[in-house]
């Protein structure tokens, strides 16, 4: 079992904060972290966030949350081994060509330690601030994942789409694998679908310990169904008996999560402030290395 931590780029917006993380989580054994997006905040907004009860997302206009492309790379310049998740970009509000490049180039940068979470998105009025229509957003993320792909694979690249075109094109750096992994986010049927059909990971984030069983089987229907080998999609999810300040044993609720077929387990980095040098490393001695991270 792998672990990693949620929600950095927003926790430690800030150049020394963020390369402070970095460093303390790769020493604990960690395998990645993971950021988030938002191009725009709002000041009022009528649509729904779905991983909070009040349909809000945490924190204000004013919150700063850095570019998690940008964050990724201060953060990968000043550690070697830990990898990094966007979780998620919102791939329908990216131009897929220009994000092929920058993609690759940070994964060539990193030394292949890239993986892209991508969402369709569910905050309607930030489409609307970026001109991208709303509509069949699902329908254009699916294709910009096979123009990313087509660009990542070869020179001389050629790609038909409803959303996106180009003909005879090369885009280089190449990733160091040839490709970056597209974990497809979402705790969704759609979701699960997706991932099954294209994805190299599935991260449901806001699945229960009984709802994410139903999810995985899911995903791995529309894999074999799709002509796929459903086990080579890593599942990355929450495990809500892991707490780096608890007292109770974390290992029953990891040892389920295996079983229902997680790979790695996410925690938040709130968790673990605002004393990292204590707790990071603690919970690398005690969670991490008993699990073989």
């Amino acid at each position: 079992m792998k672990f990693a931590l949620m929600f950095t780029n927003a926790a430690f917006p800030d150049a020394k904060g963020a390369a402070r993380l970095g460093r303390l989580a790769e020493d604990a054994g960690f395998d990645a972290l993971i950021t988030v997006e938002h191009v725009i905040w709002p000041t009022a907004y009528n649509s729904a966030y779905p991983y909070s009860p009040t349909g809000k997302i945490p924190g204000s206009p004013s919150t700063p949350l850095p570019d998690p492309l940008i964050w990724m790379a201060w953060v990968a310049a000043t550690t070697s081994r830990i990898r990094f998740m966007t979780g998620i970009l919102i791939l329908p509000q990216r131009n897929p060509v220009v994000l092929a490049k920058e993609v690759a180039t940070l994964d060539y940068m990193s030394g292949g330690r890239i993986e892209l979470g991508i969402g369709v998105g569910w905050l309607k009025e930030e489409f609307a601030a970026l001109g991208v229509p709303w509509e069949r957003r699902g329908k254009r993320a699916d294709e910009y994942v096979a123009a990313l792909r087509a660009l990542w694979a070869r020179d001389d690249a050629s790609f038909t789409g409803e959303f996106v075109s180009f003909s005879g094109v090369s885009s280089n750096p190449k990733p160091v694998k040839g490709h970056v992994p597209i974990v497809v986010g979402g705790h969704s049927e759609a979701a699960a679908q997706r991932a099954g059909r294209l994805g190299d990971g599935f991260f449901p984030l806001n699945a229960g310990q009984g709802e994410i069983g139903t999810l995985i089987a899911m995903m791995r229907r529309a894999a074999e169904a799709a002509g796929r080998d459903p086990k080579a999609i890593a599942v990355t999810t929450t495990c809500p008996g892991v707490s780096p300040r608890g007292d109770a044993d974390p290992r029953p609720a990891i040892e389920e999560r295996r079983a229902q077929g997680v790979d790695r387990v996410i925690v938040p980095v709130s968790a673990f402030m605002p004393d990292l040098e204590d707790s990071l490393p603690r919970f690398g001695e005690k969670v991490i290395r008993q699990f073989g991270g």
